[in-house]
């Protein structure tokens, strides 16, 4: 498990430095709901099955990999601000959730996950 909590994603200010093959560390929310809690990360472009889920203590952690599908043989790039590479994100929570029931979904760019107390 990644042991770096709370890392800032990284914007690219000019195509010198293009940011594939780096790692990236998306925007997350947290709520605290009176059953639980939800967690919105930003993964625009990134496959579900591109995703890793693990929780551990009191720590969630996500992983996965945004690839760029749409570059074809021939094409060159004129400008890239969008890091298409592996990202990971570790939040920590006051309390441990390692019991707690996880869903989750995507819903416009946004992984949704919801921990609700008691048992998984």
């Amino acid at each position: 498990m990644a042991k770096s909590v709370n890392r800032n994603f990284h914007f690219l200010a000019s195509s010198k430095n293009v940011g594939s093959g780096n790692l990236w560390y998306p925007s997350a929310d947290i709520y605290q709901m009176p059953d639980g809690w939800l967690v919105k990360v930003e993964l625009a472009g990134v496959s579900t099955d591109e995703i890793e889920i693990d929780i551990q203590g009191n720590q969630l952690y996500i992983a996965g990999c945004r690839r760029d599908k749409s570059c074809a043989v021939g094409m060159t790039f004129q400008q890239m601000e969008i890091t298409y590479s592996r990202f990971e994100k570790t939040l920590r929570f006051p309390a441990t959730i390692d019991s707690a029931k996880v869903e989750h979904n995507f819903d416009n760019g946004l992984l949704i996950i919801r921990l609700w107390k008691g048992e998984k």
